[in-house]
């Protein structure tokens, strides 16, 4: 008897996350005789605990073929971690519990590290409980730090958003520098891995090119180092731009702008390090600047999306319906670079065991020996990331992306589970 699938998008969501929703939905529906219906959880796992579902087959396959363009969470995602198998057993024989009364044999699930621990962990809980289930994660993250495949989809947009915006904001500056601003500063997202921060130095090509000053979590921050750069930058081209990771810390481990909040995966709140910076570029040197917070906008920016980034998503999400209905269990879709120039790459996979819970950051033969800059080898790596555009459709000046209808799924189980 062929079993229904279940769908769910988790943690930041990405420009083109709903290009692997796209790659998963259209491939099950080429299957039908195998697949049933694709169901989606509502704002992610927890539309799988509190069963609420959405079902996907009363989209259009032309809506669902929008999904390749739209940013956002179509089907709503949500950072929700799910705690050690014994730690909190009834979390997971919940999930169980909702797939069997709605005969869901594959479980698709479409996020970050925290992410991959989680399918991996509700494969073992299967496995415990004796569910016939096909659990596999689909890669996504912007901060591109997921091991074992050479980038993640979600990064290669952010990297191409980041870039321009570099190379734009720049030219600004350099324009008004003589009587108005002398620094500017760029904030941009990466906890732990400075992978964004790095894209920024595609912006580039040249001596003297901005950014003048990267500032990679990787490195630990010296205060009079960074201020001895921008002053120095400023002497020889009359201004500089500087791009800064919001994970950018010291050395002994303190982030130099935390929020004093965490989030549900227990991962310290950030935001505000342009605003620190800016303050110390004021105080110490004296100098006018204006910073940004890319924020929301980098990882939403879907009208400026990298072509080979859609690509990618959308063959993600394909390879994990294909992996699942070979037989494949507990196991995440990789991205394999075969060649730079030309870029050439194919699908592989990697035992979810192996990426949970762990990150790749920058490697250090990619940070140039000052410890503000990007080496050749990372440009070599980055450059191919950011090819080709892939527009949305536009009407009256606006992008026309997707709108669902997000079907609900009538509830089969008497139960509430309440969340804790």
């Amino acid at each position: 008897m062929k079993r229904n699938a279940f769908y769910a998008q988790s943690g930041g969501v990405t420009a083109v996350i709903n290009a692997s929703a796209c790659g998963v939905i259209e491939t099950a529906r080429k299957h039908r005789d195998k697949i049933g219906k694709v169901y989606a959880g509502r704002n992610g796992i927890i539309g799988a605990l509190t069963e609420d579902l959405i079902d996907t087959s009363a989209e259009s396959a032309k809506t669902i073929a929008a999904l390749r363009y739209t940013p956002g969470g179509a089907f709503g995602s949500a950072r929700y971690k799910l705690k050690g198998l014994d730690e909190n057993k009834a979390e997971y024989e919940r999930l169980i519990e909702v797939f069997e009364a709605h005969n869901i044999g594959y479980f698709f699930y479409n996020g970050g590290n925290d992410s991959m621990d989680t399918a991996n962990k509700v494969s073992q809980m299967a496995k415990r409980m004796k569910f016939p289930l096909k659990c596999i994660g689909i890669p996504k993250t912007v901060d591109n730090d997921l091991p074992f495949t050479d980038c993640c989809p979600g990064f290669g947009s952010v990297a191409k958003y980041v870039a321009v915006s570099t190379r734009e904001a720049a030219l600004d500056v350099a324009s008004m520098s003589k009587t108005s601003t002398k620094v500017f500063i760029l904030e941009v997202m990466g906890r732990h891995a400075g992978w964004i921060a790095a894209a920024a130095g595609l912006a580039g090509q040249g001596e003297g090119d901005p950014p003048h000053v990267i500032v990679f979590p990787e490195i630990p921050f010296d205060k009079q180092a960074f201020l001895d750069r921008v002053a120095e930058s400023v002497k020889r081209y009359d201004y500089c731009v500087a791009v800064v990771s919001e994970g950018a810390r010291y050395a002994d481990g303190r982030f130099l702008a935390e929020a004093g909040t965490k989030d549900a995966f227990g991962h310290t709140q950030l935001g505000g390090v342009a605003a620190t910076i800016a303050d110390m570029v004021r105080s110490e040197l004296g100098l006018k600047y204006h910073y940004a917070i890319a924020d929301y906008l980098q990882r939403s920016a879907r009208h400026i999306a990298s072509k080979v980034d859609v690509e990618q998503a959308y063959a993600v999400g394909k390879a994990a319906v294909e992996l699942a209905l070979r037989g494949e269990d507990a196991v995440m879709p990789t991205i394999e670079r075969k060649s730079d120039r030309p870029y050439r790459w194919t699908i592989g996979k990697v035992a979810l065991s192996k990426v949970a819970n762990r990150e790749k950051g920058v490697p250090r033969r990619f940070i140039g020996k000052d410890g503000f800059s990007i080496t050749e080898a990372c440009r070599r790596y980055l450059a191919p990331l950011i090819q080709g555009e892939d527009y949305p459709p536009y009407k009256n000046g606006l992008p026309d992306y997707a709108v669902l209808k997000n079907k609900p799924v009538e509830r089969r189980l008497g139960t509430e589970f309440v969340l804790k």
